[in-house]
């Protein structure tokens, strides 16, 4: 039974080996046939030989021949090296004519060679010139036909050959814009409607080279035209078909005028099989029959209905058989479709793609950078790092000393480990100023070496530059941690930008037209709504609205609407109003922020000077967060004032930035601990203020205790942090703390905290105080409470002071509406 089962699996798996051979087989032969059609129809230049060919026997009115010299001139100019193989071909679809077509075509490409040689040396833009010589030698050509014949030239006759000349220097241009289309290679760029155009006139020319041909009584170029038809109807719609239908049939009507009326069943037929476009190949053959029909039953008595049904059936048969893989290419390129707008998009994802993994590279370069100077900084153990730097310390001062010694060996060889130790000791209890203080080291040490004073001197004088050094490295190890750290933050906010490219915009189809009816249910008419985001917290609407002539209805009437039909609150964020009564005005809505602040700050300079050493910024972050913070320079005047301005500057940037705020303050730590030798140390107090759910995030930095008052209650939050560049290298403590609507946080520095000398706790008698004001008015506040505090110290302004209040408000619109009990799907199934 197992045998069994196992021969039944290899037989299954053998067979699945076969099928994929197969395919695989299929597809490369898949591929060699389409390269062979391109080999035939490219390289041999195939397909401009028959295009040639039905040129050259293209006629309007019977006589006329403006389709020959164009192309001749335009793939001269294009294509050069295949000029030989157009001119064969006009030549000989020229003579099948069997009339003076064939003379007029040969004389003038001769003609017209001769004049683009000359013309050639003498001017350098052949593609302005061409044209004009086409036009020369159409006109030369004719005239000197005309000539040679025992015909008279009358007016009549100089009109026909200057209308056949400018036909022809007319077709010169458009031949120029749709022969490069003339291709089966991928094309590198969407069609505009002028080359749609052209491309369309030189099809309908090449198409009145098969008037007269037949197939058991069918015209050729009826199948054809139709056949065109249908194929831009359902690639561009009905404008496209209806235009197609015009164009092929005039020109079809020019070259025959018994065909004449094709261009009322052409366009029609178009226009119908555009507008069934859904109903993909059958609906637009539908639209075809029924132009057909109409024609057949109401049109011109010289139409026989059996025969133009029979063509009209040909040509559906022949659109049938289209791949749809074939029809889809061309969609492509023409805008407005379907498969023009995927192919945009496609084009648009790979940029972004692209881009988004070009950042991703740099943030991962970043990181690496970062992690390399991060391990610059920390290789080896500190331990060993201190005894290499002791031992070489020693062997500075054995250098210099012992190293004339008599007692060199008894030192250092039999008694090492004491030697070693005793140095080591005196090392470490020397003091800066070069002196030993324990005197029975100093004792024991002279008993042992013989040449104590020396080395002692030597040890002074090694000692200092042993600090140098130290310090030194320890700073070049502070600049490597500053450079990772802010390598590492950059790194993280090219990351995050790369991720946000990456991000796909939703379709929200479904959502706009649920707007849209919301609004139409008001009386609201809404041009055009566009929704990138529809995001909690994050929504982006943009709306063209009728001109409003400045009553402002977006204001109060269109944001308080989609804040109820949103659940939260939407604003007006930018408007553009029609410079004319009958334009659009343009509107960009977006999520409001739950919360907003409201300030107030009160100062003073040490004495009533002019120049405070303290420094205070109110700073507007992205993504919804305000950030307040005191800066407090070391001493007063203009020093401490830039120590702690600059301080605010450098955090502002560097928060904008994207970095977040404890790294940030790292950065800005490090930089003031290493710009300067001197000790100028700075205060901050920070607070991050989500404006979302009015979270706030404390990072105090040798700073004083903040407050926070709700509903006559006041709490103190603090932290305990060092003033930054004092220490090169700290871990930042955070204070979290939720606030709610009517909160108020006042912030202060040590000139507000510290003011009142005869008070022993400051903390409480700073809380007293601030719930003892009756007012929530933030400037108000802080006013009073520097009053206060200047007033309890008999008037005297000892430090300078600063105290920073910060209200919390709920976010209330100015305009509401009554609500209409109506939600949009944020998110489509």
């Amino acid at each position: 039974m197992i045998h069994k089962v196992g021969s039944e699996s290899s037989d299954i798996l053998s067979r699945i080996v076969v099928v994929e051979k197969l395919k695989r087989n299929v597809t490369l032969q898949t591929k060699e046939t389409k390269l062979k059609v391109e080999r035939v129809f490219l390289h041999w230049s195939v397909l401009l030989f028959c295009t040639g060919f039905l040129l050259g026997r293209a006629l309007i009115l019977s006589e006329i021949s403006p389709f020959a010299l164009p192309f001749f001139g335009a793939v001269l100019l294009l294509k050069s090296e295949r000029a030989g193989v157009a001119a064969v071909a006009l030549i000989t679809g020229a003579l099948t004519t069997f009339d003076k077509t064939g003379l007029f075509v040969c004389i003038g490409l001769i003609v017209f060679f001769v004049l683009h040689s000359i013309i050639t040396k003498l001017a350098k833009t052949n593609y302005k010139i061409l044209p004009i010589t086409v036009f020369a030698a159409s006109f030369i050509t004719r005239m000197s036909l005309l000539s040679f014949s025992s015909e008279p030239i009358t007016t009549g006759t100089l009109l026909m050959v200057t209308i056949e000349a400018g036909l022809s220097s007319i077709l010169t241009m458009i031949f120029l814009q749709s022969i490069p289309l003339l291709s089966l290679r991928k094309i590198q760029h969407s069609l505009k409607n002028e080359e749609i155009v052209c491309f369309i006139i030189l099809l309908a020319s090449v198409m009145t080279g098969t008037i007269g041909w037949q197939i058991y009584d069918l015209s050729i170029e009826h199948i054809l035209s139709r056949y065109l038809v249908l194929v831009f109807a359902i690639v561009g719609g009905a404008a496209i078909g209806s235009t197609v239908g015009v164009v092929t049939g005039l020109i079809l009507g020019l070259a025959n005028i018994d065909s004449l009326y094709q261009m009322s069943l052409l366009a029609f037929s178009g226009l119908l099989g555009g507008l069934l476009k859904e109903g993909k190949k059958i609906g637009v053959g539908i639209g075809l029959l029924i132009g057909t029909l109409l024609l057949g039953l109401y049109g011109s008595e010289n139409v026989i209905l059996t025969k133009t049904l029979l063509e009209s059936g040909v040509a559906m048969a022949l659109f049938f058989l289209t791949p749809n893989n074939a029809i889809s290419k061309i969609s492509r390129y023409i805008p407005g479709t379907k498969e023009y707008t995927q192919e945009q998009q496609q084009y648009l994802r790979k940029i972004r793609d692209v881009t988004a993994h070009r950042v991703e590279q740099f943030s991962n370069l970043f990181q690496v950078l970062s992690n390399s100077f991060s391990a610059a900084g920390t290789l080896g153990v500190k331990e060993d790092e201190e005894k290499r730097e002791l031992d070489m310390f020693l062997g500075n001062v054995t250098e210099k000393t012992c190293q004339t010694c008599f007692k060199k060996r008894h030192c250092w060889v039999n008694n090492f480990d004491k030697t070693y130790d005793f140095m080591t000791q005196i090392m470490a209890e020397t003091t800066p100023e070069g002196k030993l203080e324990d005197r029975g080291l100093q004792r024991e040490w002279e008993r042992h070496c013989v040449r104590s004073k020396k080395v002692g001197e030597t040890i002074q004088y090694e000692l200092g530059q042993y600090h140098a050094n130290i310090k030194l490295k320890q700073q070049v190890k502070e600049s490597r941690r500053l450079v990772a750290e802010q390598l590492h933050g950059v790194s993280q906010v090219m990351d995050n930008f790369a991720k946000e490219i990456q991000r796909e915009r939703e379709n929200h189809q479904l959502q706009e037209e649920q707007i849209k009816e919301a609004l139409d249910d008001i009386g609201l008419e809404v041009g055009n709504i566009e929704i990138y985001s529809l995001d909690k917290g994050s929504v982006d609407i943009e709306m063209s609205i009728p001109y409003c002539n400045g009553r402002g209805e977006s204001e109060k009437v269109i944001a308080p609407l989609l804040s109820d039909i949103l659940e939260e609150t939407v604003i007006v964020k930018n408007e553009e109003c029609s410079a004319y009564p009958n334009g659009y005005c343009h509107v960009l809505f977006s999520s409001a922020q739950n919360f907003i602040v409201e300030t107030g700050v009160s100062s003073a300079a040490k004495g009533g000077a002019w120049v405070s050493g303290d420094s205070h910024s109110m700073i507007e972050l992205g993504a919804g967060k305000y950030a307040v913070a005191i800066s407090d320079g070391m001493g007063n005047g203009e020093r401490a004032h830039l120590e702690s301005n600059e301080t605010l500057k450098l955090l502002q940037k560097i928060l904008q930035s994207g970095i977040d705020e404890t790294t940030a303050i790292k950065s800005v730590n490090s930089v003031l601990a290493l710009r300067t030798t001197d000790e100028v140390f700075s205060t901050l107090d920070l607070a991050m203020i989500d404006l979302q759910d009015a979270s706030v995030r404390f990072l105090k930095i040798g700073s004083s205790p903040s407050f926070v008052k709700r509903s006559g209650q006041v709490r103190m939050i603090e932290g305990s942090n060092l003033p930054m560049g004092i220490i090169e290298e700290f871990d930042v403590e955070v204070v979290s703390d939720e606030l709610k609507a009517g909160d108020l946080l006042v912030m202060m520095s040590d000139g507000i905290f510290e003011g009142p000398k005869h008070v022993e706790n400051k903390e409480l008698w700073m809380k007293r105080k601030i719930r003892e004001i009756d007012s929530d008015d933030p400037q108000i506040i802080a006013d009073l409470l520097l009053e206060e505090v200047i007033r309890t110290d008999s008037g005297e302004i000892d430090d300078d002071m600063t105290v920073v209040v910060t209200k919390i408000q709920r976010n209330i619109p100015k305009w509401s509406t009554i609500p209409q009990r109506r939600k949009v799907i944020r998110k489509q199934a």
